[in-house]
């Protein structure tokens, strides 16, 4: 249980870090549209950079959540398992010498 909770807390931290580089690039791009949107947009409707929108933020929901659960895992491993259970063994190390 303390597990999932922990891992869960660290998706939900991957989750804000995406909305949080989302909106900083998504300011970005449309103060670079607005400013000359012949320049800078590529050729492109204002209905397909919508498209374009939708996909990328749907796929910055997939890293952030995924990002979050990754390293829940890896940090609960380095917590958990390493720090309680002394893996690798100390003396492991000291073996080879």
């Amino acid at each position: 249980m303390k597990r999932a909770f922990y891992i869960l807390c660290f998706t939900f931290l991957g989750f804000l870090l995406q909305l949080i580089v989302h909106a900083l690039l998504e300011m970005a791009v449309l103060a670079l549209l607005l400013k000359d949107f012949g320049l800078y947009g590529l050729g492109l409707s204002w209905g397909q950079w919508y498209a374009i929108h939708h996909m990328l933020t749907l796929a910055f929901l997939i890293a952030g959540i995924a990002f979050g659960y990754r390293w829940g895992v890896k940090w609960w491993h380095i917590l958990y398992v390493e720090k309680r259970y002394g893996w690798p063994p100390k003396w492991k190390g000291r073996e080879a010498a």
